[in-house]
């Protein structure tokens, strides 16, 4: 047998655990973030504000954790292995929440526990790119991180209705022991520590200076505020703005949802040929134009068609926006959870636009806020990213350095 021969089976279960590996961790905080609420409320008796407080401490965590964690796995340059105390946390998260009826203790639980718990993700990417996968890889894996956040929440709640809430949290460890498993099998198919091929032909942005880093954060943050602003209005104005049935606030969620899975994959090929920042530029625009839809659009079948634009325009944002941030910021893991946080971040400023559409605007008047604030980061993304491009070197690709090469 052959050397190529030899290897082609290990290249395969690689690509399996890996595929395995981002739908797996992608599951169980799919499953854990539908359920929680209806968890703390009916195990716990927590009230909305209690259980508002128990979110807000969760979120704090796992914002400190996202940046905390990654680094010290820079350091190393081992992202596997602090991947599996992540799971292993899960795992004592999910029991705490199983076995205590103090609101208090499973709080306690969420915060030490679950927060850096759910670092797992933004160590898999880093872990991605630590070891040379290219860009179209990495979207392609990002895609069934997608997968599961569609098939989490229905299953989630069905487990729920049928078997009762822990019925959750049972599902929720199981996951865990299964990414577990994938983790493991990852590092013994032996892409742990080999560089892979990189498949970026195009230009590679070369690492930004800290002001413009901070700028191309700061619009990431943006557009993750307006998305979320959307996502959480969505239903309710489907029944006050529309004044359709509820049910086509799930199905136009739906539809952007299971839509982003081929634009991911799309935008992975087109990035080689054309390079991230004009798919970004492009991507950001058709996120302007969605708003503006948004904020004119009056029928259910209007509303779900324009979701293929959001589809687009948030597929750009979680891929391309990814890829960026591994490309520019030198350290994986820290590129990783400062990507990771933007979300966090754009969710509580998301409330303060949200808030529009209890004023005489409506709902109209907070998708007209949210396409100003898409502009703002477009306008930030072009100042943060101009000349910025360097020729990639083909066959002799840069590997983004670790702290361990300090």
């Amino acid at each position: 047998m052959t050397r190529t021969s030899a290897a082609a089976p290990r290249r395969l279960a690689g690509a399996l655990f890996t595929q395995g590996t981002a739908f797996t961790w992608g599951l169980q905080f799919a499953f854990l973030n539908t359920a929680l609420a209806l968890l703390l409320s009916s195990l716990l008796g927590a009230t909305n504000a209690q259980i508002g407080l128990a979110l807000a401490l969760y979120n704090a965590s796992g914002f400190v954790a996202a940046l905390v964690i990654p680094m010290w796995a820079d350091r190393r340059g081992d992202y596997l292995a602090w991947m599996l105390v992540c799971g292993i946390l899960t795992l004592a998260m999910a029991a705490v929440l199983a076995l205590t009826d103090s609101l208090t203790l499973a709080i306690l639980g969420l915060v030490v526990l679950g927060g850096p718990a759910g670092v797992g993700s933004s160590l898999f990417f880093a872990h991605l790119r630590a070891v040379g996968t290219g860009r179209a890889a990495v979207m392609n894996t990002r895609a069934m991180v997608s997968v599961a956040w569609v098939a989490g929440p229905p299953v989630a709640m069905l487990l729920a209705g049928t078997l009762g809430i822990r019925s959750v949290l049972v599902a929720i460890a199981v996951i865990a022991l299964v990414g577990i498993a994938t983790v493991l099998g990852l590092r013994r198919s032996g892409t742990a520590g080999s560089p892979a091929k990189r498949d970026d032909d195009g230009e590679t942005p070369a690492p930004l200076p800290l002001a413009r880093v901070i700028a191309l954060v700061g619009a990431f943050v943006l557009l993750q505020a307006a998305n979320a602003t959307v996502t959480s209005a969505m239903t309710l104005y489907v029944v006050d703005g529309l004044h359709a049935p509820a049910v086509w606030g799930g199905i136009a969620l739906g539809i952007a949802a299971l839509a982003e899975i081929p634009a991911l994959m799309l935008l992975g090929r087109l990035s080689g040929r054309f390079g991230q920042i004009p798919l970004l530029i492009v991507g950001i625009a058709v996120g302007v134009a969605y708003y503006l839809v948004m904020a004119i659009v009056r029928d259910p079948i209007g509303l779900a068609a324009a979701q293929l634009l959001n589809a687009w325009s948030f597929a750009t944002v979680v891929g391309v926006g990814l890829t960026l941030f591994l490309d520019i910021i030198p350290r994986p893991g820290l590129a990783s959870g400062l990507f990771t946080n933007t979300r966090r971040v754009g969710a509580i400023l998301s409330g303060a636009i949200f808030a529009i559409a209890s004023t005489p605007a409506g709902f109209s008047g907070a998708f007209l806020v949210c396409a100003a604030v898409t502009a703002i980061a477009l306008v930030a993304a072009l100042l943060a990213t101009g000349r910025t491009r360097a020729p990639a070197r083909r066959g002799h690709d840069r590997m983004p350095a670790t702290a361990a090469d300090d």
